[in-house]
């Protein structure tokens, strides 16, 4: 996940984390996982106190005709300074839903090929065909 700088487990059910947020600010909250069903289900909340008040959860659904899963990502949240946070978040270039989107395209990559595609290391240059 693009905007996540660290993801650590603090207890049975809880941990804390760690994301970048509007204007290179970091912002953190610890969280619970609320329910969960092996393979197929994974919901949490963020605890009182939490620069980002936020819940979600993660579904893994069977596919079409039975081939392949389907990812189902809901989250809710309260941006710091709420809509006014919003807004320079998104001025800033960073919309949670986009974000949101490519990692789970990023997620699909690694999932299906075993590795994310980059052009890092890749030498620049000029197309010669």
């Amino acid at each position: 996940m693009f905007y996540l700088d660290e993801v650590r487990i603090t207890g049975e059910k809880t941990s804390h984390w760690v994301a970048k947020g509007p204007a290179g600010k970091r912002v953190q909250w610890d969280a619970e996982i609320i329910n969960e069903v092996p393979g197929q289900l994974i919901a949490w909340r963020s605890l009182p106190g939490a620069t980002v008040d936020n819940t979600g959860s993660i579904r893994f659904l069977t596919g079409q005709n039975g081939k392949g899963s389907d990812v189902r990502v809901v989250i809710d949240y309260l941006p710091p300074a709420g809509q006014i946070g919003a807004t320079i978040s998104k001025i800033f270039g960073r919309d949670v839903k986009t974000e949101v989107q490519e990692d789970l395209r990023r997620f699909k990559q690694l999932m299906e090929t075993g590795e994310v595609p980059t052009t890092d290391g890749q030498t620049v240059g000029t197309c010669g065909g």
